[in-house]
């Protein structure tokens, strides 16, 4: 039963029950309970409640088999909504287990935590939760101290403290793991998946929640399932894959239905009314999100009927019930506990407000979920979390920023637009972000860094573009963001074939430039530097790829000099220096192989050669073959250099970005100079230039842009780096790197010269003329001469 395989113990418990049933009725009844205890486990409440309530032999009354028979029949009373019947059950298990033994105790207390936690009073969870941890490492037993761990996680997600859930979860799934228990593994790999999903890491929330899905349709266990398919219907529906969404909340509401559990079917239904009002099916909503309100109201979860409420009032917008729309969401506002339930109907009322034309009531309600928003990201302690937060908020942000711009009010919008850009990149650095406060100043940021900067803002339905100048800021309203992204990933592709899609006329090439370039392009003389904050798939743009019309088919880095920033508000940063402008490189790369993985690169020793000599001897520290180890990188005075070059090759994680690595030399067991450990060293450097694979990422987070190896560094100090979008031949990147210092020797910036190397091979006559050898390099803009802030340390598993 505790390994979760049911069937096999039903079987034993039953075949006891039935071979001692008339030789030894304490027996019986201990196969009995048993039987109840494996079919609570297997979401069958009410079956279990007819085997639990019948009543033991007079001899068993004071046995530990009485104690678990009144845990089991307190959780099946909380899982049926009967509350009063649950806490009766669990008080006289308590009472009942004193001077038993600890794992009884323990037993106890977890599940007096547990439904103390449903119950959202969280202190009295915890205090049990530590108290069966207690037994648990008193008598060294695993099975308890994961069920104890996963238990306080439980009751920090529920109080919207994923940090610390995160960290229990883990410490839980490590043991279940290690005894092989089943059903422990799947729960914690769900609940680690429903915390990151309100973190926004809608990737790894929806792999997580996948596993445990199917691992409890493997176990026979539906309520679990249901639970976590309910998740996967939400994690689908941000991800804008409605009919992937329908699907698992489909499945979610059948099994709900078939085993009675009135909590799961109040989150199918209303999750369902979310998405038929997404769909335009205004009177499928308005049935699925009755039936859920009615049910809520029946489950004594408040928090549960706050939401079940909360959709109620969409349904009442969709019909123009305005007046009972605002009540409903107004005391959901008041009520709730759970911080993305309150800036949700924050923005639901604001909404309501502007189609009465009552817009400053409206503006007042979206500067209120927009505190709301900040207090949650502000309660994340580790930096990763934060990177990922405001996804979970992205649809807050489109509705403000939507309500602002059909105000008319452009500069406004790009205010908000600039409130989630880079928040954790500018806190790294000590910055005080200008997009915090009403200083922001476009076309001033526009006249310092001496460019037209183009900020774009993906998003379902209607995109926009703001185009800065030292005289203007302009918006420009762009396809939705699924029909740009469709034509990024057609674009990416004929970027990386065989053929030049100069030559061939690419249809993608030409239609990007039309959606994204030409709405803005009287703003931008020829010649004229560009800047782009991006936004979405756009981060894995190239915007000097893009095929721009006249006077003939040509790329667009004919006519302009192309980096990328991560928000106007690092571009205003302090411009004064921190370190000597002496001009001298600390050089790494040309490692030896450190695995069959990473093969020696043929033309490493040729580009560490060609950069080292633009350099003279005196003003260059070159870390090289065995020499170039992670610990060599960071052991050494990084903060002095002004240029930084890797030559290497470089691994990007989308599912945790701060595990991209650049691949040096071994030293140990170690060779890998990880992007949360490049945070740590401070850097004042003018340029880093990571001539590996995938150095600038290969995940783009809400606001905060791709983040990688590029991130990293730039999250270090240096005031620009250039990094790869996509795997980089190292012959053709030798020669580019020359043609780059060669430029930087002559006086150029580093934006500048890296066009001239990039123009000297796109006009070839060889095969380098093909983007795929000359485009993936960008150089990315950081603020200028800041002094990091270090990050705390997050322990991990290999502490």
């Amino acid at each position: 039963m505790q390994r979760a395989e049911f069937e096999s113990a039903n079987l034993l418990a039953d075949s006891g029950y039935r071979r001692f049933r008339d030789r030894s009725p304490d027996w019986a009844a201990r196969f009995l309970v048993l039987e109840g205890e494996i079919l609570l486990r297997q979401g069958q409440s009410k079956e279990a409640l007819g085997i639990l309530d019948r009543a033991l032999p007079s001899s068993l009354r004071n046995d530990d088999v009485a104690v678990r028979q009144l845990i089991a029949r307190g959780v099946a009373h909380s899982r049926l909504q009967e509350f009063a019947e649950a806490e009766n059950c669990l008080n006289q298990a308590e009472r009942n287990a004193i001077g038993k033994s600890p794992q009884v105790q323990a037993e106890v207390a977890i599940n007096r935590g547990t439904f103390f936690a449903s119950r959202y009073q969280f202190e009295r969870a915890r205090s049990e939760y530590r108290l069966s941890l207690k037994w648990a490492e008193d008598t060294n037993n695993d099975y308890l101290r994961s069920n104890s761990l996963g238990g306080l996680g439980f009751a920090s997600m529920l109080q919207a403290r994923y940090d610390e859930a995160i960290d229990s979860f883990n410490a839980s799934l490590v043991i279940a793991a290690r005894i092989g228990n089943q059903s422990l593994q799947a729960v914690t790999l769900g609940n680690l998946g429903t915390c990151y999903y309100r973190l926004g890491d809608l990737d790894r929330a929806k792999e997580l929640l996948q596993q445990a899905a199917d691992a409890f349709s493997h176990l026979g266990m539906p309520k679990q399932q249901g639970g976590f398919l309910n998740d996967l219907g939400l994690v689908s529906f941000d991800q804008g894959q409605f009919a992937a969404s329908a699907s698992y909340l489909q499945r979610a509401l059948s099994i709900s239905r078939g085993i009675q559990d009135q909590e799961m079917m109040v989150n199918a239904l209303g999750n369902l009314a979310d998405l038929a009002l997404q769909n335009g099916q205004i009177e499928v909503a308005v049935n699925y999100a009755s039936e859920a309100l009615s049910l809520s109201r029946k489950t004594d979860n408040p928090e549960r009927e706050l939401e079940a409420l909360s959709t109620d009032a969409e349904v009442d917008v969709s019909q123009q019930n305005y007046h009972q729309a605002e009540n409903k969401l107004n005391h959901v506002i008041q009520s709730a506990t759970e911080p993305w339930l309150r800036w949700t109907a924050e923005s639901d009322l604001a909404q309501t407000y502007a189609i009465q034309q009552r817009f400053d009531d409206a503006d007042s309600e979206f500067q209120k979920g927009l505190s709301a928003v900040d207090e949650a990201r502000a309660s994340l302690n580790v930096e990763e979390h934060r990177l990922s937060f405001l996804t979970s908020a992205s649809r807050f942000y489109n509705s403000y920023i939507d309500f602002l711009v059909g105000e008319g009010r452009t500069n406004d919008a790009l205010r908000i637009v600039e409130h989630s850009r880079a928040r954790t990149l500018a806190e790294g650095l000590g910055l005080k972000s200008a997009a915090l406060n009403s200083a922001l100043a476009p076309e001033q940021i526009s006249r310092q860094s001496g460019a037209v900067i183009l900020e774009y803002w993906l998003k379902p339905g209607q995109s926009y573009l703001w185009a800065v100048t030292p005289n203007k800021v302009a918006l420009f309203k762009l396809p939705a963001d699924a029909d740009i992204n469709a034509a990024v990933q057609d674009y990416r592709k004929a970027l990386l074939s065989p053929r030049d899609p100069l030559d061939t006329g690419n249809a993608s090439g030409r239609k990007l430039y039309n959606m994204l370039v030409a709405p803005a392009q009287k703003l931008i003389r020829p010649g004229a530097r560009v800047i782009i904050i991006a936004d979405g798939a756009l981060n894995n743009l190239n915007f000097e790829t893009l095929i721009a019309p006249t006077p003939k088919p040509h790329y667009w880095i004919d006519d302009v000099v192309l980096s990328d920033a991560s928000s106007l508000a690092l571009l205003a940063g302090p411009r004064h220096a921190t370190a000597p402008r002496l001009k001298n490189l600390l050089l790494v790369g040309d490692p030896t192989s450190a695995s069959p993985e990473y093969p020696r690169l043929p033309q490493a020793a040729t580009e560490i050669d060609r950069v080292e000599h633009h350099f003279p001897a005196r003003a260059r520290l070159v870390l090289a073959g065995a020499q170039g180890t992670p610990q060599a990188y960071l052991a050494s005075d990084t903060g002095r250099f002004s240029y930084v070059h890797f030559v290497a090759h470089g691994t990007a994680s989308r599912t945790t970005p701060l595990e991209s690595a650049v691949i040096l030399s071994p030293q140990g067991d170690s060779y890998k100079l990880y992007a949360r450990d490049i945070v740590t060293k401070p850097l004042h450097a003018d340029l880093v230039t990571i001539s590996t694979c995938y150095g600038a990422g290969s995940r783009a987070y809400t606001g905060e842009g791709l983040v990688g190896l590029s991130w990293a560094f730039l999250r270090a100090g240096a005031h620009n780096t250039i990094a790869a979008l996509w795997e980089v031949n190292d012959a053709s990147t030798a020669q580019l790197m020359d043609n780059l210092y060669a430029g930087i020797d002559r006086g150029r910036d580093p934006a500048v010269a890296l066009r001239a190397a990039k123009l000297a091979m796109a006009h070839s006559d060889g095969i380098y003329r093909r983007p795929f050898y000359w485009a993936p390099f960008q150089l990315y803009q950081g603020s200028n001469g800041t002094d990091p802030k270090l990050p705390p340390r997050t322990p991990s598993g290999d502490d």
